[in-house]
C-alpha cells in the first residue's frame, strides 16, 4: 500500500489557515472572556477572573442600550422582508417577455448602478419629502438594491420555460404563477440574497449617520460606535464595568448572524453563484 505523500504546499496552505484562523479567533475569544469578567482589566485572558452576566443584563435593561437595540432588531426584519418583496417582484416583472417596454425598464435599472444623484442631492430629495429623521429611510433605502435585482432576475430565467406555459395552460395568473411556482424553487435565491439584506440592514451606519440627526432613532451599531470611540460610554448596572458592558454588546452585535448561518448555510452555498450560471 503506497503511503500518501504530503506536498509542500499543503503544509504551507494549512499553516496559513491555521494563521488566518488564528487571526480571527484571538481577538473574538478576548473579548468574549472581557464581555463576563466583571473586573476590569487589561492585555488577553484565557478566562475571566470574576465571572458574571451582568455586562448582558445592562445590555438589555438598560434604555439607553436595549431601545437601540429594539430598533436594529425592527429594521433588519422589516427591512429584509421588504427587500426580498420589492427585489422578487421586480426579477419577476422583468422576466415577462411580451412586456411593452421591458429591455427599457431594464437597461434604466442598470443605468442607476452605475450613475446616481450623489450624496447631497439624494438627502435633499430625502429631507423634501420628509423621510429623514424617521425609520423608513433606513428601511427603505437599502431595500432598492439593484444588483440583488440583477441577480434575481437572471434566476428566475433560469427556471425552465416549460414550468410557466404549463401554470398557464391550468389557468394560472401571474401571481398565481409567481407564488405557487416561482418562489417555491427559488428557496436558496431568497435565503442568500435574504442573508445579504439582513447583514446590511444589521450593520448598516452609513444610512444613520447621513440622514438621522436625532439619537432617539440611532440603531445599535451608532450607539455600539460611540461606545468604542469613547464618546458615549454605557451606564453599568450592578456589579458590571464599563469594559464588561461594552464587550458585552460587541457579542450582542455578533450573536444573532453566528446563530442564523448554520441554519441558513445549506441554502447560502447553493445561491452562492446565485444567477451567475445558466444552462
Amino acid at each position: 500500500m503506497k503511503k500518501k505523500k504530503i506536498s509542500v504546499f499543503s503544509v504551507v496552505n494549512g499553516l496559513i489557515f491555521i494563521l488566518l484562523a488564528l487571526i480571527i479567533l484571538v481577538p473574538m475569544w478576548k473579548v468574549l472572556v472581557d464581555s463576563f469578567d466583571l473586573q476590569t482589566a487589561y492585555g488577553m485572558k484565557l478566562w475571566p477572573e470574576k465571572f458574571g452576566l451582568a455586562g448582558y443584563e445592562s445590555v438589555f435593561s438598560n434604555p439607553t442600550l436595549s431601545r437601540p437595540l429594539i430598533i436594529s432588531f425592527v429594521t433588519t426584519i422589516c427591512g429584509t422582508l421588504l427587500a426580498l418583496a420589492l427585489c422578487t417582484m421586480g426579477a419577476y416583472v422583468l422576466i415577462q417577455w411580451d412586456m411593452p417596454g421591458r429591455t427599457f425598464f431594464a437597461n434604466f435599472l442598470l443605468f442607476t448602478m452605475i450613475f446616481n444623484g450623489g450624496m447631497i442631492p439624494t438627502y435633499l430629495v430625502l429631507k423634501a419629502l420628509h423621510l429623514t429623521n424617521t425609520l423608513l429611510v433606513v428601511i427603505l433605502f437599502p431595500a432598492l438594491n439593484v444588483y440583488n435585482l440583477v441577480l434575481m432576475r437572471n434566476f428566475f430565467e433560469g427556471i425552465p420555460a416549460s414550468l410557466f406555459e404549463s401554470a398557464k395552460l391550468d389557468g394560472c395568473s401571474p401571481m398565481q404563477t409567481f407564488i405557487r411556482i416561482v418562489l417555491p424553487m427559488s428557496k436558496a435565491a431568497l435565503a442568500s440574497i435574504g442573508l445579504m439584506y439582513a447583514v446590511t440592514y444589521w450593520n448598516d451606519y452609513t444610512h444613520y449617520k447621513l440622514y438621522i440627526t436625532d439619537s432617539r432613532w440611532y440603531n445599535f451599531q451608532m450607539k455600539l460606535r460611540g461606545m468604542t470611540m469613547g464618546s458615549d460610554l454605557p451606564t453599568a448596572v450592578g456589579s458590571a464595568t464599563e469594559n464588561t458592558v461594552k464587550n458585552a454588546a460587541i457579542i450582542v452585535v455578533i450573536l444573532p448572524f453566528m446563530i442564523a448561518y448554520p441554519f441558513l448555510q445549506k441554502y447560502f452555498v447553493k445561491g452562492v453563484n446565485v444567477g451567475a450560471v445558466k444552462e
